[in-house]
């Protein structure tokens, strides 16, 4: 045990599933699916549930209900609500529309920055400052994103002290919390020795593959030299199956804020073959065994992923969900 000693006693789970999970659904879901999915999620203990985004409806179009999402939420009150807002005239609307909390994001990736927003990082940095000097004013708490803190479809292993340049900045403009996005999921947990990344890279190389990122140690060490670690969350997708490990990981190292998306919904459009978020289930199932308390209801949230995934079509992309409904249709049957 004295190697998980380091880990939380407790881990807030921020669950990102109705925003960054359901944005790139090509089908646009109704208003009224995605207020039950939320209220479902808050029903379960999260703390935390991502609501909405207030973007361009031309850029999200399914997210171009926020306005009637928020508002058909006033009267939840058990959890927060954050809401995306990527400039001061999102922040404007998501205000009008009675958001409480709002995030910005960033990227620590130069060409990633210009494909998913349109500018570049310092641009983007001078953009958010006016938002969180409006919320300031407010008294409006600001999340901080940051993607692509290991690796960039685009530019390949992403340098930590990048990220650490962009997480500094955040926290000292006034971010209440910085999450740090494994945006395509190329992230392991292990530090790795200097020959044995030249062989790796050089072994991708004859096969003509792109060598994408590395450890989430020494990013990890980067960022927690420029902002306290309690500010800190994490934000792992699951493409290679390194998300829990690389939770773990984080977690020894003094994190105790964890993103996560029901079933496994999301995925990065910008990066073929990404898959979703890592599963809010398969997370709570793992801080469970662990005895790390989240305050989630892992039957109550499982019945929040049976829901959206019936009315999406599809399986659910948690492991924990799958197996635990396999066990329960064979008891029932018994």
């Amino acid at each position: 045990m004295q190697l998980l000693g380091s880990i939380p006693g407790s881990v807030k789970i921020v669950e990102v599933g109705p925003r960054d999970g359901l944005q790139n659904e090509k089908d646009i879901v109704p208003t009224t699916i995605k207020v039950e999915l939320i209220k479902m999620l808050v029903a379960s203990g999260l703390p935390v549930v991502e609501a909405t985004s207030f973007v361009s409806p031309k850029w999200v179009p399914q997210l171009a209900d926020a306005k009637d999402v928020l508002e058909a939420l006033q009267n939840v009150d058990s959890a927060r609500l954050p809401v995306l807002t990527p400039n001061l005239k999102g922040f404007e609307a998501a205000i009008a529309a009675g958001a409480k909390e709002v995030a910005i994001f960033a990227s620590a990736s130069e060409s990633f920055s210009k494909a998913n927003i349109n500018c570049s990082i310092e641009d983007s940095l001078a953009r958010y400052r006016d938002v969180v000097l409006a919320a300031q004013k407010l008294s409006v708490p600001v999340r901080g994103y940051i993607s692509c803190v290991v690796g960039c479809p685009v530019e390949g292993a992403i340098p930590p002290s990048q990220v650490a340049h962009v997480a500094k900045e955040l926290y000292a403009m006034g971010c209440s919390e910085i999450s740090l996005g494994d945006t395509i999921g190329v992230g392991t947990p292990g530090v790795i020795l200097p020959h044995a990344i030249l062989l790796a890279e050089l072994i991708l190389y004859c096969l003509m593959i792109p060598v994408f990122g590395g450890s989430v140690i020494p990013m990890l060490e980067a960022v927690t030299d420029v902002v306290p670690v309690e500010k800190l969350a994490v934000h792992f997708h699951d493409t290679y199956g390194q998300a829990l490990s690389n939770i773990l990981a984080s977690l020894q190292m003094g994190i105790s804020i964890v993103d996560s998306s029901v079933s496994g919904l999301g995925g990065c459009p910008y990066a073929k073959g990404a898959s979703g978020n890592v599963a809010t289930e398969d997370v709570v199932y793992m801080l469970n065994g662990l005895g790390v308390s989240t305050g989630v209801d892992l039957v109550k949230l499982m019945l929040a992923g049976d829901f959206i995934c019936k009315f999406l079509g599809r399986q659910s992309g948690s492991k924990t969900a799958t197996a635990l409904g396999k066990i329960t249709a064979h008891a029932s049957k018994l």
